[in-house]
């Protein structure tokens, strides 16, 4: 009989083997938590379609960015929800507003342990629900919604954000955000773009977590999901423009993406683990049909793999307290 003379099994005979050959690893510190602070709240709000996700109050925000901190966490990505909407956002440049507050709060509470990162979009803020403002006709105005842009991104400075999220795909909100915080004096804010955002179903979850009033939908400026050349070419655009990073959202279905910018690009690329993404693990993991840490491990391990170094994901502080642990 013929043996074979290679073989690969003896780099998988135990854990510590597989330990020490194994090509990629995650570490808290490469890990984004996306958090949502509600104003008026008085203590958390669970989330009915992401169990284990809350809609946060000041106090409890301020908490949960000490732990992240204390985990060893990259970042933490804020979204505000406020009260009361209108149709340009005006929440979202307001100096006493939900994010804006949020992002003092939190550099109060972690200084510069932590990365203060917050998402500038207005579809929080908008009473129609868009990323943008509106023509008369109700198309988004992309080059209106720019302006506005490039002031919440000032006030998000002036809040003391370490970094913002333009996240709105609009054409060249890259630069107007940029020109605007240097114009400012703010040069060290960086910006991790949304470069190649796509139209995606599994945003559903999301909708509850924002009290989402969205009419219609983003899909004449969110990208196709069809199309993976178009997202290099709007992340290529993204960096001519002043991107500091990056990212693919969502991650799962986009994992090509994330591969071919990480090999494309010599900045850091990002994937978000959306919010359907998470929630199909729970509840998938609740009815027994996996394993659930096992399956948020290795959901994660792919977007590693596939070239992200960095991952905004709800796991973040579940799993930076397991790899610690």
């Amino acid at each position: 009989m013929s043996f074979p003379s290679h073989r690969p099994r003896r780099l998988r005979v135990n854990p510590a083997v597989r330990r020490l050959v194994g090509e990629n690893r995650l570490h808290p510190a490469e890990l984004i938590l996306p958090v949502f602070v509600k104003e008026g709240l008085q203590e958390p709000h669970p989330l009915s379609a992401m169990p284990g996700v809350s809609q946060h109050s000041r106090e409890s925000l301020r908490r949960t960015a000490a732990e992240a901190a204390g985990l060893g966490l990259g970042g933490i990505m804020l979204f505000g929800i406020p009260t009361a909407k209108d149709a340009v956002g005006s929440g979202a440049t307001d100096p006493d507003g939900i994010l804006n507050q949020a992002v003092a709060d939190v550099r109060k509470e972690v200084g510069d342990e932590l990365v203060v990162m917050a998402d500038l979009c207005l579809d929080e803020f908008t009473d129609h629900g868009h990323c943008g403002v509106l023509t008369p006709e109700g198309a988004v105005d992309n080059d209106a919604t720019l302006l506005r842009y490039a002031d919440m991104g000032v006030a998000l400075a002036e809040a003391g954000v370490h970094m913002v999220g333009p996240s709105g795909m609009m054409d060249g909100q890259v630069a107007a955000v940029r020109t605007a915080l240097d114009g400012k004096g703010f040069q060290d804010v960086s910006i991790l773009a949304y470069g190649a955002k796509y139209a995606s179903a599994f945003y559903g979850p999301f909708r509850e977590a924002v009290d989402s009033s969205l009419e219609g939908d983003r899909r004449t400026y969110q990208q196709d999901p069809a199309n993976g050349a178009e997202g290099l070419r709007e992340m290529e655009l993204d960096i001519a423009e002043g991107a500091d990073l990056v990212m693919v959202k969502p991650a799962m279905s986009y994992l090509d993406v994330v591969a071919r910018a990480a090999d494309r690009f010599d900045v850091p690329i990002a994937a978000y683990q959306i919010s359907g993404e998470y929630s199909m693990i729970e509840a998938a993991a609740a009815n027994g049909w996996i394993d659930r840490e096992r399956a948020i491990h290795e959901s994660l391990l792919s977007i590693r793999r596939a070239g992200a170094s960095v991952i905004l994901t709800y796991y973040a502080m579940e799993v930076a307290a397991a790899l610690r642990s």
